[in-house]
């Protein structure tokens, strides 16, 4: 009896295999990495020594983590992917600065991993510290980078509601989220249905004004992974910061990061 149970177990294996059954998914859990900038000395609470970078790099690579592009996570939450690989990680940039491109991108080229770089267009090829359309081009012919929206002049919208009046609010935030999408797509091309929340500010207003705009997802700083029980409006990401190595690094991507209170 016991053989033809072995027998029976195999042939359902060989079966199900030959017809495209899945496995039970396991439980998605994907760390969302946040950078913001890259430098040889730690100039400010958001900066991330190159050296640390690069050590992280080395640390997922070696250790059998897969990174994957944020839009195959985005698809998946869709309904419209297959569920993340265990141990697969994201890497999110704010703010399209200029050691992205001087720092980051020598090192995501070893490694060849996908990064999505949230932009605020108003900074590029006009503020000093953020890069040019042609370093974005040239990013993008990589084949590793992907721009979405962080709003057209990255505002802080706390801030501008306690400010405005609800109409001058309304269009505040409509102008921010339209202008940013329709700014990306005319420079870059592609679609550009993401968008990063200046300061990780959100509420169910912002929300509903980001779907009205055509925004599919929308991303926080809430310092967890984006797993199963999260929803696709609005993901949490890790802001990492210098003190996120070593250890550290490996505990964030476990899930039990140490708390942190980051200066934005």
């Amino acid at each position: 009896m016991s053989r033809f149970v072995a027998v029976l177990s195999l042939v359902i294996s060989l079966c199900c295999s030959s017809v495209g059954f899945a496995a039970v998914p396991h439980d998605v859990s994907v760390p969302i990495l946040l950078y913001h900038r890259f430098g040889a000395t730690v100039a400010d609470g958001m900066t991330v020594k190159t050296s640390v970078f690069e050590a992280q790099m080395k640390y997922l690579h070696d250790n059998g983590y897969k990174v994957i592009p944020l839009r195959q996570l985005v698809l998946w939450y869709q309904g419209k992917g297959a569920a993340p690989a265990p141990k697969s990680v994201v890497i999110v940039e704010d703010d399209a600065h200029r050691s992205v491109y001087s720092d980051m991108l020598p090192i995501i080229r070893r490694y060849r991993f996908p990064v999505t770089v949230f932009v605020y267009p108003s900074a590029i090829s006009n503020a000093k510290y953020a890069m040019t359309w042609d370093q974005l081009r040239e990013l993008k012919k990589t084949g590793l980078f992907d721009f979405q929206s962080h709003t057209y002049w990255h505002p802080n919208f706390k801030r501008e509601r306690r400010k405005l009046q609800p109409a001058a609010l309304d269009k505040l935030v409509m102008e921010q989220l339209t202008k940013s999408k329709r700014k990306i797509e005319q420079e870059l091309g592609g679609s550009v249905d993401l968008l990063a929340w200046p300061f990780g500010i959100y509420d169910d207003y912002l929300l509903r004004q980001a779907r009205s705009a055509g925004y599919v997802g929308t991303f926080s700083i809430e310092r967890r992974h984006a797993s199963r029980s999260e929803k696709l409006q609005i993901l949490p990401r890790y802001l990492l910061v210098n003190a996120d190595q070593g250890k550290a690094f490996e505990q964030l991507l476990t899930g039990n990061a140490v708390k942190r209170n980051v200066a934005y």
